[in-house]
């Protein structure tokens, strides 16, 4: 049944608004993971593949609308998303714009955070990274619905996932601190699971306002269970990089000032929290939520911290639990 519904969305849809796409192209999982997206469950990086963060993100969903907590889409699951997304399209065309390819690029980014340190910018390595962080997407994703194209032509038309595209923040937020956004109601808590690799906004009722996943620390370098407050939250942060806080720092490196960019250390912002030296970031890495460890601070891609900084404000409960 599912199949057969994913099927009818495509045909009555996708096909007729790309019809140089064929069907095969949008996969259940793909389709899936641009709904929940769109519902505020972010799978993290959207990839067309049913990964360990999709399936949380999927059972998250379905606890949220009493669906029980499978993690796995069943017919009552898809027909939700499909009713919540409103019959929309999982891809759609989207117009290559000026801003898109004009950089700056740095296509050569060392491993070594004291190399980092002497570039002039961590900025996106090429146009392709630029638009698959946009639509929420793994870079391979975008080149798999775009065969042959090379990314870097404006006004060519491309295919990408129906989501809400996150605009890249311009160079004047470097540094500067953001208190959220407005119309986001206040009183919410957010809450990070290392059971699940999760992070949820919450607002007074328990009620699942965004999901997400998150990297929750590692053996040497333990989520900090407890209760602690936002202090304050910064855009396009540097990162000040102290070889003494990392275990596995080289003995031969020094402090150092590593400059503001998506592919920082730290991504496009960082929530700094009342737990000294802890904080909830972005990343240059999407691809790795969910799967590696960190040192400690909780870890999640850009556009989902982005998100997360709607509600963070300073004095804004977040709750570390096991």
């Amino acid at each position: 049944m599912v199949r057969l519904a994913l099927a009818v969305l495509i045909a009555g849809t996708v096909v007729v608004a790309q019809e140089t796409r064929t069907a095969r192209q949008v996969n259940m999982v793909l389709a899936a993971q641009v709904m929940l997206d769109a519902a505020g469950f972010s799978p993290g990086e959207i990839d067309g593949k049913a990964g360990a963060n999709f399936g949380r993100a999927v059972a998250a969903y379905q606890q949220s609308h009493d669906l029980g907590a499978s993690g796995k889409v069943d017919d009552a699951t898809f027909d939700r998303l499909r009713q919540d997304f409103k019959g929309q399209p999982p891809v759609v065309g989207y117009t290559i714009a000026d801003a898109d390819i004009a950089g700056p690029f740095q296509p050569d980014i060392p491993k070594d955070l004291e190399a980092q340190s002497k570039l002039p910018s961590l900025d996106y390595r090429n146009a392709l990274e630029t638009i698959a962080e946009k639509f929420h997407a793994s870079p391979a994703l975008i080149e798999s619905l775009n065969p042959g194209q090379t990314f870097m032509q404006t006004g060519t038309q491309i295919t990408v996932p129906n989501v809400t595209p996150t605009e890249p923040l311009p160079p004047t937020t470097e540094g500067k601190p953001a208190t959220g956004a407005k119309t986001k109601p206040t009183g919410a808590r957010i809450v990070v699971t290392k059971k699940t690799s999760a992070l949820t906004v919450e607002d007074a009722n328990g009620r699942v306002l965004f999901f997400a996943p998150v990297t929750t620390g590692s053996q040497h370098d333990p989520l900090p269970i407890g209760k602690w407050k936002v202090t304050g939250v910064q855009q396009m942060p540097a990162f000040y990089y102290n070889p003494d806080l990392f275990w596995d720092a080289s003995p031969a490196h020094s402090k150092a000032k590593i400059p503001p960019g998506p592919n920082n250390p730290v991504g496009v912002a960082w929530i700094d929290l009342s737990k000294p030296h802890y904080g909830i970031h972005g990343t240059p890495e999407p691809s790795q939520i969910g799967h590696v460890q960190s040192h400690g601070c909780v870890r999640m891609t850009n556009w989902d911290v982005r998100r997360v900084m709607e509600w963070a404000r300073p004095g804004t409960l977040v709750v570390f639990q096991p």
